[in-house]
This record gives C-alpha cells, structure tokens and sequence, in this order.
C-alpha cells in the first residue's frame, strides 16, 4: 500500500535521527506531504434511493429520443412528476447521445456552483452489474465497494483508511449516531457523533468534583494495558485513550467556529435543515484542523441525508413537493458548505462525493419504484466540473424485464453504464494519492462477461483538475 513520503520518514532512521518536533513543523509537513495527506473527503449518503432520472433530466433527444421517452414514460398531469423542459436547469450535454440536459428546479444551490465556480462534476448512468432492488442490499453494495456478500464487512473506505492509518489515529468522522458502514474496518479509529458538541467524556455528572481523578486513573488504567502483551487488551485501551483524548479536543473546535464564525453560523441556520447542520459539523472539524487545534485530525467524513424513498407523492416540479424540498436541502446546504470552505480557505482540498443506493424506476407518475442506475455528484475546488458518463437508455423499448435501466459495458455503447467503483478508484487514486494496483486491491472487478460486469477498471476518470 502507497504510504506518503512523511510516513516513510517517521518509520526510519532518518526520523529517528531528526527526532518528532522537526515534522510538526509547518513548512515541514507540506514539503513531506503526498498529494493526500492534506485533502479532505465527504461522502453523502442519500438515503432511500434518489430519483435519477428527475434529479437530471434531459432537455431534448440530441442523437437518440431521449426526451421523447421522457414524455411516454412521465406524462404530464395533476398530481404527476414530469418536470418540463422550461424550469430545469442546464448543465450541459450528454457525453453518449448529445442531448442537453438539465437539474431539478430544487437544485439551485448545485446549479449555482456549477455555474459560477465550475466545480462540479455530474457522474451519470451510475450502477453496478446485476443490481439489487432491496434497500439493504443494494446500499450494502455501495458501502462495501464491491457485490453484498455474508463474508464482507469492512466497508471501501475503511479498507483505505486500515491500509493507511495506525490504531492510535482518528482519521474519520461519521456525523450520525452509529458508524458509516463504508468505513468500517479493524484497524485505526472512526468518531460517531451527531455533533461536536455531543462529543464528552462519560463521567458521572453526579460527582464533579471527582472528574481529574477518575480522568488520571482511566489514562493510566489504558497506558498499563497499551504496554499488556495481550493483544486484545492493548487494542482496548488504544481505544480508550482515543476516547479519552477525542472527548476533549473535538468539543472545543466547535466552540472555536461559533466564536470565530458567527456569520457563517447564521447562515446553516438560516438553511435549517438537518443536512446544513450536518455539514456545519464537518466544517466545524475542518476548521479545527486548519487552525490545528491538538487531536483533531480527522478528515474523511459521512454524513447522511435520508428520506429519499418516494413511492407516492413524489411532487414534479414544486419546490415544496416531497422530491424537490429533499433537494433543496441538498443544494441549498452545500452551497453554504462550500463557500463557508471557501472562506476558511480548504475549498480546494475538500471533494463532496454523493451517492445513493439505486434510482427509480423511470415509469412512473405520482411516484416512482426502486430503479437502478442513477447519477452521483462529486463537488469540490479541485473537481473538474462537467457531465460525464451516459445518460442511462429510457427508451421503453430497452428497458430490463423489470422496468428498469440495464447496465452495460459493452465497448462503444453511446448508454454505456459508468460502474460505481470506477468513480469510488478514481477518488482514491486522483485524489488521494493511492497507487493503482492498491486501489485494485481495495475494488477488486468482476468475474464475468466483459459486455456486462465489471472486468477492466478506469480509474482515471477525468474528474479533477487539481
């Protein structure tokens, strides 16, 4: 596995020699940094399976009849959820077919960055060979980065984060009450938390005045184990310790934000919605970082947005319908996320990466079925904005036995599918520095007919400029 350049120096004799202060300081840690070690990556989990085909949208058939089936398979009507062509927002052409394609009036905030910034990178027609239509399996299949299976349970970015990180590091941070799957794994640290805020160590509140001795006794009760030759106990108290230290360095970078922030504050609560406040957490660490606050290291990061099954009531066009208050929030609080990045001066060294489980299915009316492939979003100062992959094939005609969007990889197909995995290998390579054959060994491909399984990697998705 790829480790940076100021890895290899703190495991030899030549950081042995220069002794630890000598890489902490500034000038130092940058010229030692590989092109990871000082980037940022936050994932958005859409929960419940977002509607693709509504979230980007085309304008007109180009070189096929792209908005002809639009129209057969989402007619217009009261109630329905055809968007027409005169509110979306354009973004561009399909790379496939030429059609002009456009986002979901409730995007406006991603729109904007698009437009304005170019950082933003429209992934579409992505899926994976024989898709699943369960909820649980198909998001375990994204979170593991490879097919569900009883056997795997380390999720793709935690094996990134074991490979590069030891058991005394706190890497990543999950803004939710339980553990991201994606990043699980068994070897370094991952934080769970609604909020920095939240972040304490459980002392009795009954007994403050005991706190400096039951926290002493606690350290030195993990430091004894640290040094135990039982494997399992050292394990532990690494563990604790982590605990221990985290407790107290993450709730302070919040109150550093608030007081150095107001304004910016104001402007996550002026989105009021639990994405925004989500997002303002990760930038609340982000800045702690930045500002290098001790033991606030981390810097991969999930955060989940869930209400995405719409079956019924789904709503079209309305900003306030079920659909397009959920993207809304989307765009609205990334919008306030980056240019609060912006300002702290991280913006080109964070990539958003959003995902979720399967599309919908493209016939539908008031509300649509569990789908297949859809479009991911990749957001960032460093992203090379555009369309890329192909808009999946609507036409009825070629839809799948169960309604649905067949996935292909078949060579020179304009409907060709963009497998998931090559834009999770092309963050890891491009972005964060691992080499090819590692990020091979983290997405292994598919066994299988080359036309339709995922046998030939491209992780060299020209999705960044930087």
């Amino acid at each position: 596995m790829t480790i940076s350049r100021r890895r290899f120096l703190q495991g030899t004799a030549a950081g042995a020699l220069l002794g630890p202060t000598v890489f902490n300081h500034l000038l130092v840690r940058r010229a030692l940094a590989s092109p990871g070690d000082d980037r940022y990556l936050v994932v958005i989990y859409l929960d419940g399976g977002n509607d693709g085909l509504n979230t980007i949208t085309p304008l007109d058939d180009g070189g096929a009849t792209l908005r002809q089936a639009y129209d057969a398979l989402r007619p217009a009507g009261v109630g329905n959820i055809a968007l027409p062509v005169d509110v979306l927002l354009p973004i561009g052409a399909d790379p496939g077919t030429g059609a002009n394609l456009g986002l979901h009036p409730a995007l406006r905030g991603i729109h904007d960055l698009h437009t304005e910034k170019g950082c933003v990178a429209f992934v579409q027609g992505c899926g994976y060979p024989n898709y699943s239509l369960s909820h649980s399996t198909a998001k375990r299949t994204w979170q593991l980065g490879r097919p569900a299976s009883a056997n795997q349970v380390t999720g793709w970015l935690g094996r990134h984060l074991a490979a590069a990180y030891g058991p005394s590091d706190v890497p990543g941070v999950t803004v939710d009450v339980s553990l991201a799957p994606e990043m699980r794994q068994f070897t370094t640290n991952v934080l769970s938390m609604r909020g920095v805020a939240d972040m304490s160590f459980p002392y009795d509140a009954a007994a403050p005045g005991d706190v400096a001795a039951k926290r002493a006794a606690f350290q030195a009760t993990c430091l004894g184990a640290v040094a135990d030759a039982q494997a399992q106990a050292a394990f532990a108290a690494r563990g604790g310790l982590v605990t221990l230290t985290s407790g107290e360095s993450y709730a302070a970078v919040g109150e550093l934000y608030e007081s150095a922030r107001p304004s910016w504050n104001d402007r996550y609560d002026a989105v009021n919605r639990r994405l925004g406040d989500d997002l303002r957490e990760v930038a609340k660490v982000i800045y702690g970082v930045e500002q290098g606050v001790p033991n606030v290291t981390a810097r991969y990061f999930q955060c989940r947005s869930p209400g995405y099954d719409t079956h019924a009531d789904q709503g079209g066009a309305s900003l306030n319908g079920r659909h397009g208050s959920l993207l809304a929030e989307l765009g609205d609080s990334l919008k306030v996320f980056y240019e609060d990045l912006e300002d702290i001066g991280a913006a080109d060294r964070v990539l958003v990466m959003v995902w979720s489980e399967f599309s919908r299915r493209p016939n539908a009316r008031t509300g649509s079925d569990h789908g297949s492939q859809g479009p991911m979003l990749l957001i960032g100062g460093g992203v090379a904005g555009g369309v890329y992959g192909n808009h999946p094939n609507i036409a009825p005609i070629s839809l799948a036995s169960d309604g649905n969007t067949p996935y292909s990889q078949a060579t020179g197909d304009p409907f060709r599918s963009t497998d998931f995995r090559d834009v999770y290998g092309s963050v890891l390579k491009q972005w964060l520095g691992v080499a090819h054959q590692d990020v091979l060994g983290l997405l292994p491909v598919d066994a299988g007919p080359a036309s339709s399984y995922w046998t030939v990697e491209n992780f060299d998705l020209p999705l960044f400029s930087a």
